[in-house]
């Protein structure tokens, strides 16, 4: 007889399975091109080239997985990393949705809605890049005007910042540390800049938690 997994249980199952068939995918693009027109790295030098990078990008996915999987819950985590550009529009969709229905990440109905409004940001995203590859063509005279670059310069600050706005102004204690030190670093130290980011939120995340725990043990929370 066969056994009714939980939705938890599909959810892993099913979170599994198409993050795997999605890195063979990812690994099988550049080994066909390879194979098809007969060109082959230069192993020593991508060897070489991994050493001095990879370890990097593994203490990062360790990092965000530590970071964002209690924010979006399993499902939307799989989905997320999936899907890409989590820091940058998945993680704000998911706790703008979580926060308006009032549910948590690590609950039931927040599992469902964090997976849902993820997925719909997924959806809405590509069907925006599939209408900006039409139009690019004809919109480009307008896109790159120059009284518009101000206001794509912008876009990133605002959605955060509308975000920002709402959950400081509930934890506002928690979040005075991690904006001193990201000012600080940012300000003082000239290499980090936007390309930073993806590595600097997880690092803020951390420790931020670090500081709530210290601040409740001490009863300032």
């Amino acid at each position: 007889m066969k056994k009714n997994l939980s939705y938890m249980d599909s959810v892993h199952r099913d979170g599994t399975i198409w993050n795997l068939s999605v890195m063979a995918l990812l690994l099988a693009f550049p080994v066909t091109v390879a194979i098809f027109f007969g060109v082959m790295p230069d192993w020593a030098a991508l060897l070489s080239g991994l050493i001095a990078t990879a370890p990097l990008y593994w203490v990062v996915g360790v990092i965000e997985t530590v970071t964002f999987v209690p924010m979006l819950g399993a499902g939307g985590s799989y989905l997320s990393f999936v899907t890409g550009n989590i820091s940058n529009l998945k993680l704000p969709c998911a706790l703008n949705a979580l926060e308006q229905n009032g549910v948590s990440a690590n609950s039931e109905e927040g599992e469902v809605i964090s997976t849902i409004a993820i997925a719909t940001s997924s959806i809405v995203t590509t069907l925006i890049i599939i209408i900006g590859v039409i139009c690019i063509v004809p919109l480009t005279p307008v896109l790159e005007a120059p009284v518009l670059e101000p206001a794509f310069q912008q876009i990133l600050p605002a959605l955060f910042g509308g975000l920002g706005v709402a959950f400081v102004s509930k934890n506002w204690k928690i979040a005075v540390a991690p904006i001193l030190l990201m000012l600080i670093l940012f300000i003082f130290i000239p290499a980090l800049n936007e390309g930073t980011v993806g590595i600097m939120v997880p690092v803020s995340a951390l420790f931020t938690i670090a500081v709530a725990r210290i601040m409740y043990k001490r009863g300032a929370l």
